[in-house]
């Protein structure tokens, strides 16, 4: 396809751009007749002149030989080009995704990267972007693998306790006590990690901000504002928003998925409008922020709370009021600041926000929350005065939500959240699950099954493997030789004669014959170690090289 013209003949010297021209193949190395497009190609004619770059394995995407054509982007030049190459009878379209599974199969990218690789392309927001490309540089791979290295290293000690404890002076009670301390530290700061208030899928997925409030409050009309198109039916009729509208933006660099719903109401018998509510209700629950919508010469309830309102006609905490103690006890639980934007929508219950909107309408009275600032138990500095329909006050809102919805989700310049899919979120459980029960069995003194603490080690080290896809349950033959060349070193073979004949005793069956051999071969050349494994039972010896 690339023969001599423009540029030389043959392969171009690795990883440098040459100018080539892209012909039609010929029938000696077509498939079947060499036809295709209805007999219009014609062998040896002219495609393209395009910029070609060869790059041999395995320094290239896939780790494998790749050639890239940069063509130009006419649908006629891609059209023919793909064309030509599918008569190649060795040749095929690939499938979705298949060069990146062809460059994690040899080893060229982890899950971790491949799965942002995903993200960078669907990236919307600049937010997106920085996430996804701090993941593809390895910022994942590197933190998951530091805590992943420390376990086996722990869990290599904890293995040689089981197996040499009694005869190797370097593996001891106080090697099993400092794994335990440093297997405690990694499961805190795994916790610390799980504990970020979802920044990483909130940041790939969308910030959830849910518009709730009365019927004809102005959310339609707040959701085509920020939309700047008509998203939602406006009408002065109560009750017109039936269902969820969504609609996806960026505010302050951020994505946001900004939903209208349907009005609030205790007094409705309206069997459809009443679903509108309870699905209202299940999207405030899902809402990272719940923006609360009032007509400013609307008093504001003490209490917002979607789901009670579309529980039943009667019981509609959101719209109704209750007694003033029941004021003054909510008013009272958020008056130190509590749910504020430092830790609300982070610590699991949503950020609430209270919009007083009609401010033209309303210039009579100030409409806020009578007694004090605190209205429906949101403080001042989350409340805000505007008008949808002249735009007053909406400028300031929309700088001041944006900076909320970047504070508490977005990522400091360089900084990776360790968590960004629901799939890492799992397995990062699994493994404090399992880190907690190998501290609780390794603590229990000479009774503790040390065994049974190796595998929730183990257990532990690979929930960590699955986020990155590189499972290797073989990760103690890294470290266990080293163990073994302290003890060599210090006490000579002989000492190695009277550890491997260890008497037979109840223990985990682990792979370690191969490094073992490798190093004893380093020491004396003529020993190596061999594993006598039973049903029941294991038992190690020293054997006499022959020459294996």
């Amino acid at each position: 396809m690339c023969p001599g013209g423009g540029g030389g003949d043959g392969l171009p010297p690795p990883r440098r751009a040459v100018l080539r021209s892209l012909r039609q193949p010929g029938s000696d190395v077509a498939g079947g007749d060499g036809g295709g497009g209805g007999g219009e190609a014609r062998e040896g004619e002219l495609i393209d002149q395009a910029l070609v770059l060869w790059l041999p394995g395995p320094r290239s995407f896939t780790g494998e030989d790749t050639v890239e054509l940069h063509t130009h982007g006419s649908p006629a030049v891609v059209s023919a080009t793909l064309e030509a190459l599918g008569r190649l009878s060795y040749h095929r379209l690939a499938e979705p995704g298949e060069f990146t599974r062809q460059a994690h199969a040899n080893g060229r990218m982890d899950l971790t990267e491949v799965e942002a690789l995903g993200d960078l392309i669907n990236a919307q927001t600049d937010a997106q972007r920085r996430q996804a490309l701090a993941a593809m540089g390895g910022g994942q791979r590197r933190s998951l693998e530091a805590w992943r290295g420390r376990m086996v290293r722990a869990l290599a000690h904890t293995e040689a306790l089981i197996d040499f404890g009694e005869d190797a002076d370097d593996v001891t009670e106080a090697a099993l006590s400092s794994a335990v301390g440093e297997m405690r530290e990694i499961r805190r700061e795994i916790e610390a990690e799980l504990e970020d208030g979802g920044r990483g899928e909130a940041v790939r997925d969308g910030v959830r901000v849910a518009i709730l409030g009365l019927p004809n409050a102005g959310k339609s009309s707040l959701l085509n504002l920020l939309a700047r198109r008509d998203a939602a039916i406006v009408s002065p009729i109560e009750g017109t928003t039936r269902d969820v509208v969504t609609v996806s933006l960026q505010l302050g660099g951020m994505p946001v998925v900004l939903s209208d719903t349907a009005g609030l109401r205790s007094d409705s018998e309206d069997p459809i409008e009443r679903l509108g509510m309870v699905r209202s209700a299940d999207e405030a629950a899902k809402a990272h922020v719940q923006l609360w919508v009032f007509d400013a010469s609307t008093p504001v309830p003490p209490v917002l709370d979607a789901s009670s309102a579309a529980a039943s006609p009667t019981t509609a905490t959101a719209v109704t009021a209750t007694s003033p103690a029941a004021a003054d006890s909510a008013a009272g639980e958020d008056a130190d600041g509590v749910g504020a934007e430092a830790t609300g929508g982070i610590a699991g219950a949503p950020l609430q926000l209270l919009l007083r909107n009609k401010v033209d309408l309303s210039r009579g009275g100030e409409g806020g929350a009578e007694g004090g600032d605190t209205a429906g138990g949101v403080p001042s500095e989350r409340q805000w005065r505007i008008s949808c329909t002249t735009g007053e006050g909406v400028a300031p809102f929309l700088d001041q939500l944006g900076g909320i919805v970047r504070r508490l989700y977005g990522s400091d310049e360089g900084e990776t959240p360790l968590v960004t899919r629901a799939r890492h979120r799992q397995h990062l459980e699994g493994c404090v699950a399992a880190l907690a029960q190998f501290e609780e069995l390794a603590s229990l003194g000479e009774a503790a099954p040390l065994d049974l603490a190796c595998e929730e080690l183990r257990t532990a080290s690979l929930e960590l493997g699955r986020i990155t896809g590189r499972v290797d349950v073989g990760g103690t033959r890294r470290h266990l030789p080293r163990l073994l060349h302290r003890q060599v070193a210090a006490d000579g073979i002989s000492s190695w004669e009277r550890m491997l004949s260890m008497r037979c005793r109840p223990a985990p069956v682990l792979v370690l014959l191969s490094p073992a051999v490798h190093l004893l071969q380093q020491q004396c050349d003529d020993w190596l170690v061999a594993r006598v494994y039973g049903r029941r039972t294991t038992r190690t010896r020293c054997l006499k090289y022959e020459g294996l």
